[in-house]
């Protein structure tokens, strides 16, 4: 069974979007609303003169930039755990013998 929906109201770069989310994913949304419009507000300052188009679309890309590089330093976290155990299998098997 899945779960109810419930209606929410987010806003981007001053435009407000009506939407549908599970009740367990709204404090995320909303966190996440809110790291992309203090992105925004950000690169206004640092780039006077752009549309608000302008610095949305920095912000998109910042915000997969991120979480490219978050996936990416999970898999180098993993292949580096897995190096570590077969150390450590190698250090016991000597260890053993």
């Amino acid at each position: 069974m899945s779960e109810q929906l419930i209606p929410a109201t987010i806003t981007i770069a001053d435009r407000s979007y009506r939407i549908k989310l599970d009740a367990k994913d709204e404090e995320v949304v909303r966190k996440t609303v809110k790291t992309i419009n203090d992105k925004i507000i950000e690169f206004k300052t640092m780039f006077a003169g752009k549309d608000m188009q302008d610095y949305v679309a920095m912000a998109l890309v910042w915000y997969a930039t991120e979480q490219n590089s978050s996936s990416a330093t999970d898999v180098e976290k993993d292949n580096l755990t897995d190096k570590l155990n077969l150390l450590e299998r190698m250090l016991d098997g000597q260890l053993q013998s």
